[in-house]
């Protein structure tokens, strides 16, 4: 790990970045656009990755969805011969906070630590705003976000635990590292891992598990769609979900049948 050239702090040198990481294949995450938070996360449980479901932060805007590599913010508790809220406003434009918001590329998704604080204001109007010139998909923080109605006008998909007037290190946390691996609602996300969120909350994808996810979860969503128009048909649910050995036959007639027609 690297810290810029002036530190914040001469305890501990300040921002901290994290090592070059990959970002997701953008193939796969164009391919996982069709997969929902829900189905990412029971088909990794299958694979045996268990704790994927982020716990606290929900959709700021109803509808919101987003499918991104994984841009990852630590936030640490405030120590004040290191950091504390002091003046922090100006002082932030030199913190980790303000570092990542440059190292934004098309699609990312910003992951942010910041273990549910209901006393900090991780972004705002301008940040949320820069984020997205940038070309940033979307933003999953485990804490608060200010400036809610010039956020919400922006339109940048959010999840986050609510709002608050403060700004980032007003109060109990400081923006500390970059590019490292972040706790975020009870689940490890490492950089340019893939993020999948909706309505249902966010999901956080290992990159390695990425493509065999894409493979299963593709068969899932599509037979999904077959089992929901025999079910408003008035089929018998255990007949359609699961498919059984019968439906899948059926299913699969279907699927080969629609390819043909749109090709």
């Amino acid at each position: 790990m690297n810290t810029t050239s002036e530190s914040l702090s001469n305890v501990w040198p300040l921002p901290v970045r994290g090592d070059v990481f990959q970002r997701a294949d953008r193939d796969i995450i164009e391919r996982l656009d069709i997969v929902s938070a829900a189905t990412a996360c029971a088909k990794l449980n299958g694979m045996g990755i268990t704790r994927t479901a982020v716990q606290g932060p929900v959709p700021f805007e109803r509808g919101s969805r987003i499918v991104g590599s994984a841009l990852t913010l630590q936030f640490m508790p405030q120590r004040e011969d290191i950091a504390s809220g002091v003046d922090q406003e100006y002082i932030e434009r030199h913190t980790a906070l303000w570092e990542v918001l440059e190292t934004v590329q098309e699609g990312d998704v910003l992951v942010v630590q910041a273990y549910g604080s209901a006393f900090t204001g991780c972004f705002g109007d301008m940040l949320v705003r820069y984020f997205k010139r940038r070309g940033g998909a979307g933003i999953v923080v485990d804490g608060r976000i200010r400036d809610a109605a010039r956020v919400r006008e922006l339109g940048v998909p959010i999840w986050c635990t609510g709002t608050t007037p403060h700004y980032a290190s007003q109060t109990d946390l400081f923006p500390w590292a970059y590019d490292v691996p972040v706790a975020v609602g009870g689940v490890l996300a490492l950089p340019g891992d893939v993020v999948i969120a909706d309505d249902d909350g966010a999901v956080i994808v290992p990159q390695g598990k990425a493509l065999e996810l894409v493979q299963s979860a593709e068969d899932h969503e599509n037979w999904e769609v077959f089992s929901r128009i025999r079910l408003e048909e008035g089929a018998r649910l255990s007949d359609y979900y699961p498919l059984s050995t019968n439906s899948r036959a059926e299913y699969e007639a279907w699927r080969d049948s629609e390819r043909s027609r749109q090709s």
